[in-house]
């Protein structure tokens, strides 16, 4: 039980590395409040920790929206008391548009449910975490906060400023008891391809010869197993900085 008594808020928490991760959590004896805007499946994250002697709530929240943010974080304080950890999981993908077809509308919403919710949630949590001085935060960020063509523009964009917000959040509180750390998945097998709608020819065509050296497609539990060692003490002496876990594939 390696988070024994723990309290955690994982966001997109309702299928994919998410739900992994939460339910991961809950079998480490934490205590999760499983996210997502989809609250029936959400409901069933729940269940499934349940199902193994976890405790588990489910909150419905759109990542995008402030107010959803702050009662997710206010639900998982009066409920279990505090928060220990908090998983920044929830996010789309765009249509490997390139930056001469981007729509001003699409990039703001994959801004703001990739990289504005993680702010957001940083910041509502951080007075906890102060608070006791300790805290642990994890933003799944991805391959394509890393390099230049695993998505279109608009995610690559979004990905490249969870990085960053990660690294500069570790060192600003790593003397307050806090560690702030990413993982970056490369491809896993998950349902996040269902947020991509209309793929753009030339953008995927772009990205398409670099697919050809991915070793191979994760499983979103190895994913969580990253998460669980990044959410322990073990990994105290990681902070501000990217895990990429992805077989080998950014490694050529």
């Amino acid at each position: 039980m390696r988070l024994q008594n723990k309290v955690a808020v994982v966001t997109g928490a309702a299928s994919g590395m998410g739900k992994a991760i939460a339910i991961t959590y809950g079998k480490e004896g934490a205590k999760v409040v499983v996210s997502d805007i989809n609250i029936e499946a959400a409901n069933q994250t729940v269940e499934e920790i349940k199902s193994t002697g976890g405790e588990a709530v489910a909150v419905l929240a759109n990542v995008a929206n402030e107010e959803d943010i702050q009662n997710l974080i206010d639900v998982a304080v009066n409920t279990f008391g505090t928060l220990d950890i908090l998983v920044n999981n929830a996010g789309i993908m765009d249509n490997f548009e390139p930056a001469g077809n981007i729509e001003d509308d699409k990039w703001e919403r994959i801004f703001a449910i990739n990289t504005t919710s993680v702010m957001r949630a940083t910041r509502k949590a951080l007075p906890i975490f102060l608070e006791k001085q300790k805290g642990v935060i994890i933003n799944i960020a991805s391959a394509g906060g890393l390099q230049g063509a695993r998505a279109g523009a608009a995610y690559t964009a979004s990905k490249h400023a969870v990085v960053g917000f990660t690294k500069n959040t570790g060192f600003m509180y790593a003397q307050d008891g806090i560690r702030c750390n990413a993982i970056a998945p490369g491809g896993v097998e998950t349902n996040i391809g269902a947020s991509m709608t209309n793929i753009n020819e030339f953008g995927i065509r772009r990205t398409q010869p670099g697919m050809a050296v991915n070793p191979r497609m994760g499983k979103a539990e190895e994913i969580a197993n990253v998460a669980l060692f990044l959410a322990t003490d073990e990994s105290s002496f990681v902070n501000g900085t990217v895990i990429t876990a992805d077989a080998g594939w950014t490694a050529y």
